[in-house]
């Protein structure tokens, strides 16, 4: 932020921060520093215990409301397409299975299950958060082709904001960078990870730093983030360099190895029992989301809004090799609001309770595989299992998952 020239200016600025805090409105993001800028602890912090899934639904939640001050007005038609063909295959890797620790050795990426430099799998995997809306301010956002994992999770007013886990990669920046949700209070403990995010309102602002990972929380200020100075709205041109954010960490002694719960599988070869799956269309109320399957790359291709999807530092569409649809139960929480308007709370904050099991529906290799999903212990990433109760594994390579609530009304067709 500039230097105030005059005092009553700075004093007025000063009072509506204040008053915008105590109202449990989104926290401000603090500008940029080229040093670090500490981050408070709160040291009476002791280890959450995951509450145990609800063995009856809550009421359902309210009619679907957009954010109108955050949906887009409309739909950009000038994406451009992808700059080249849908890359092809990596070589056949004939037999391989991942599944216990032993077969991922030092230099296999738990979570692609890809060779990986084993440098880059003895540092902290970071969990960055990033804007999806509206698409004509934050797209193509970049970083996204370079993540291990992408999940995208509904937010208040229908609207979806992603989590990248960048681990394996270093992407050459990432962005824009928004503000967490409750989600975020669960992802960085799955994935061993920092928390890179703009801000949170009060509520989830006070969850994450009285959590078991608040000292790698690294919140904007911190070696690694900067602003573009692109003619848009403040909030969507924060970014982050992976490399000045490990910095970050090296700092505060947290680029340590992640220490993993229970692990993904993973497999060269498609599993029996799977159904043709050439397109997947996922209905978030306020956009409809494609994933289509293209056999030269054994990849899927992503579509928002019926255009193609981008990667902002390579402009190649986003592609993905396993796509992961989990139904998960969402709930509002009563005691976090999100967006205050005249001094009322107008969008209540999600929580998406990604504990316990539930179903879910796994795409790779062009084949749906239907099964459960489970997360029995806080620090235990996603594992999936089939009816006998064997893990379903997923092809080498990354995955988006597609957390769907499961108040939804048929929200995800196939076609085979």
């Amino acid at each position: 932020m500039r230097k105030q020239k005059y005092l009553p200016l700075f004093t007025l600025l000063a009072t509506l921060l204040i008053l915008l805090a105590a109202c449990g409105a989104e926290s401000p993001e603090p500008a940029p520093a080229p040093t670090q800028v500490p981050i408070q602890v709160n040291e009476g912090a002791v280890e959450e215990v995951i509450p145990p899934t609800p063995t009856t639904p809550p009421t359902l939640p309210p009619p679907p409301v957009v954010n109108v001050e955050e949906a887009p007005t409309a739909v950009p038609t000038d994406v451009p397409p992808p700059t080249a063909e849908p890359e092809a295959a990596a070589p056949a890797l004939s037999g391989l299975v991942l599944a216990s620790p032993e077969d991922f050795g030092d230099n296999r990426n738990p979570l692609t299950g890809e060779e990986a430099d084993p440098a880059n799998l003895q540092r902290r995997p970071l969990a960055v958060k990033i804007s999806n809306s509206p698409p004509n301010y934050v797209r193509p956002q970049s970083g996204l082709n370079d993540a291990d994992l992408v999940f995208e999770h509904i937010t208040e007013g229908n609207l979806t904001r992603l989590t990248m886990i960048v681990y394996g990669d270093n992407p050459e920046k990432m962005g824009p960078i928004r503000s967490a949700r409750l989600i975020d209070v669960e992802l960085p403990a799955m994935y061993d990870a920092a928390l890179v995010f703009s801000g949170a309102s009060t509520g989830v602002s006070n969850k994450l730093f009285a959590s078991d990972f608040s000292d790698r929380i690294l919140s904007a200020g911190n070696i690694g983030y900067y602003r573009t100075g692109e003619n848009k709205p403040t909030e969507h041109t924060l970014y982050g360099n992976p490399v000045g954010l490990r910095e970050a960490l090296d700092s505060k002694s947290q680029n340590s190895p992640p220490s993993f719960g229970k692990r993904m599988s993973f497999s060269s070869e498609a599993p029996a029992g799977g159904s043709a799956a050439s397109q997947i269309s996922l209905n978030y109320l306020w956009e409809n989301v494609t994933w289509s399957y293209d056999a030269s790359s054994n990849k899927y291709y992503r579509f928002a809004a019926g255009v193609p999807h981008n990667d902002g530092n390579t402009n190649a569409q986003v592609a993905a090799t396993n796509i992961i649809v989990p139904f998960v139960n969402h709930i509002d929480d009563q005691n976090i609001c999100e967006e205050i308007r005249d001094n009322q709370c107008h969008l209540l904050s999600v929580e998406i309770q990604l504990w316990g099991s539930g179903n879910v529906a796994i795409f790779r290799d062009g084949q749906r595989y239907d099964g459960t999903w489970k997360r029995e212990a806080r620090n235990d990433m996603l594992t999936f299992y089939d009816e006998t109760g064997a893990q379903i594994p997923l092809q080498i390579g990354n995955s988006w998952v597609q957390l769907m609530s499961i108040w939804y009304n048929d929200p995800l067709q196939v076609t085979p």
